[in-house]
């Protein structure tokens, strides 16, 4: 066969790595290639092949159009950067090799930019067959000199994104990660030809192409492919991971928490803690989760959360950033619009907007709307209602009605601390990206005490729209409705007849009543009305403190005070007994006196009392 060549032979010829050359055999794209054997064998006279892949540089070419297209839902680095608007996030790069911590730890909400970046830093810092500075040359990067350019392109990387690894259960969850880890590891095929590695690691390598891994070698496969890559290359890789905490976030709301732990735990060890065939390592994630060990250990961990300053202008886009924008799409006279609706976030000492909610409302013809709610589950706003007490009702409510609220906020807060510490809800909620810091002060233990509120007006939306989705079964939509066109109108009489509906059928979902019902029945009290009530509990009125009053902001609108009792295996006539009771209650303690002071008529009293799934109302109006 001499005028036949070899894939080694072909990989000098074209300036190409065997793997790579093998890969363009695999794939059909060199003309007449055949297989001899088990080897792959070329006509001597086959040009090199052209690389249509996106490291080929295929996308860094003009583009003529007067405007470029939005990056919307774009996480590759070089096509976002060079055929689509691109905010240059360069300098993340400058800041880390200024410091060079071994394990860099990135927390921000979702789609605010984590993966772009971090697929920014693989394209600048991986070997590859081509030229990848074209995609920074341009960038400021580039401009800050020789030193950091030396950089590019220098080591071999292990980059595996665990964003859309959500599964409903442990065993497809595993699935799902052992085809992520078996892709990385065909990502780099040319170990198969490296005379640097033995039969004995080249097996291991088939053994996961072939499907034959098991747990523990998928648990060890970082520090696995770390040591293969340090060895073929002569230098450490770096490891990237995107999005860690996803598979964690289902285990926990799907109920294998503690098999999903398990199993990162000992993946992010061994390739991060104590591995001398590691350079780098970089991960992104919404939670810190420090407390679960998943990181103990690691070499010197650098913790960049919501609450640093450091890398806080990278993750999501600057006023000035924003400002540009706007300008290069001509609409300047937006900014205050997209100021209310998408900025408000501060990420350390910097004013951010959330960026995947700004390049959608460019796209949607400058027309505001809650973009980011539909990017994500957001079960966990359900989790936090369904655990939450009687005060983190009463903050709700504040934080729905525009205010702020003092709480405490703990950095490494962990997904089995909603059940168990309910005031950790806050802490999720300024992570996910639910509240903003308006104030913070460190505390003595590391922690913080912060002043948090709604960010802008698509969180407020999105708050209204999964508070009313959770409540479902407390709250039947056509009953809403029904509520809210009555309160409008002035019916007094469908009002009441409504409300005892509400009350009747709310209970009744329940086998036994919820201790916290009734703060359930707040908060979606304040959805159905729209916020033109302002809603509160356990205040003082008059001689005592009534259990809930919602006082009209607007003066055509009546008020409503509502006090309940509650009783085990109650006869009808001891719960008729005890609804009267309450209402006696709202009378004799004055409660409507601080509605009275304000002048508010008429005001509808409500006398309730259940017992497991039956309950009992009465009712009286005054001021009519």
């Amino acid at each position: 066969m001499a005028d036949m060549m070899k894939v080694k032979d072909a990989a000098t010829l074209w300036g190409l790595t065997p793997r790579r050359v093998s890969e363009l055999c695999k794939q059909g794209k060199i003309a007449n290639a055949r297989k001899v054997g088990k080897a792959w064998m070329i006509p001597a006279n086959t040009p090199k092949p052209t690389d249509q892949r996106i490291r080929s540089g295929a996308y860094a070419k003009v583009v003529l159009q007067e405007n470029l297209p939005l990056p919307i839902g774009i996480s590759d680095y070089r096509l976002a950067s060079t055929e689509y608007y691109y905010i240059d996030k360069t300098m993340l790069i400058k800041d880390f090799l200024d410091e060079r911590p071994m394990v860099s730890l990135f927390t921000r909400p979702r789609r605010f930019g984590k993966t772009l970046n971090m697929d920014m830093l693989r394209t600048f810092f991986e070997k590859s067959d081509e030229d990848t500075s074209v995609y920074f040359k341009n960038k400021k990067i580039w401009a800050c000199g020789q030193k950091y350019r030396d950089y590019q392109g220098k080591y071999p990387v292990i980059f595996v994104s665990f964003k859309d690894v959500k599964c409903e259960t442990w065993q497809d969850t595993y699935g799902n990660i052992y085809k992520l880890l078996q892709k990385e590891f065909e990502r780099h095929l040319e170990l198969l030809d490296s005379p640097a590695l033995n039969e004995y690691d080249k097996q291991k390598i088939k053994d996961f192409l072939a499907g034959k891994a098991d747990e523990n070698d998928c648990m060890a496969a970082f520090a696995t492919l770390s040591e293969m890559l340090d060895k073929h290359y002569g230098i450490a890789p770096i490891i990237i991971v995107d999005e860690y905490d996803t598979p964690i976030q289902q285990g926990y709301m799907r109920g294998f928490y503690d098999s999903v732990i398990r199993f990162m735990r000992n993946l992010f060890s061994g390739g991060l803690k104590d591995n001398k065939h590691l350079s780098y390592g970089f991960l992104t994630g919404i939670l810190r989760v420090a407390k679960e060990s998943i990181f103990s250990g690691l070499n010197n961990p650098k913790i960049n959360t919501i609450l640093e300053n450091k890398y806080s202008q990278y993750f999501g886009f600057t006023p000035d950033e924003v400002k540009e924008m706007a300008r290069y799409y001509k609409a300047e006279d937006k900014y205050d619009e997209i100021c209310a609706w998408y900025d408000g976030y501060r990420f350390g000492k910097s004013e951010i907007f959330n960026p995947w909610s700004v390049i959608n409302y460019f796209s949607n013809e400058c027309e505001p709307r809650a973009f980011w709610q539909s990017t994500g589950n957001n079960e966990i706003i359900g989790e936090v209602l369904t655990n939450a007490d009687e005060s983190i009702y009463e903050k709700l409510n504040q934080l729905l009605q525009g205010k702020s609220v003092l709480t405490y906020i703990d950095p490494s807060v962990i997904y089995p601390q909603i059940k168990n510490n309910p005031s950790s809800v806050y802490s999720f909620l300024l992570v996910a990206g639910y509240l903003k810091i308006t104030k913070v002060e460190p505390s003595f233990n590391g922690d913080f005490m912060c002043e948090v509120a709604l960010p802008n007006k698509e969180i407020a939306y999105v708050y209204n729209k999964e508070i009313l989705q959770t409540l479902t079964d407390i709250i039947p939509q056509s009953t809403a409705i029904s509520i809210q066109e009555a309160i409008y109108s002035g019916n007094s009489t469908a009002l009441q007849n409504l409300l005892q509906k509400l009350l009747l059928e709310s209970v009744s979902n329940f086998d036994t009543a919820h201790e916290n019902f009734y703060h359930g029945l707040v908060l979606g009290l304040c959805v159905i009305l729209d916020n033109r009530y302002e809603i509160t509990s356990n205040r003082e009125s008059g001689t005592g403190r009534y259990d809930i009053a919602l006082t009209p902001k607007s003066g055509n609108l009546p008020g409503i005070l509502i006090e309940l009792k509650a009783a085990k295996d109650a006869s009808a006539e001891q719960l008729f007994q005890l609804a009267q009771d309450a209402l006696t209650q709202i009378e004799e303690k004055q409660y409507d006196t601080t509605m009275k002071t304000r002048n508010i008529s008429p005001v509808f009293k409500y006398g309730v009392a259940f017992s497991g799934k039956n309950v009992e109302i009465c009712v009286a109006e005054e001021g009519k």
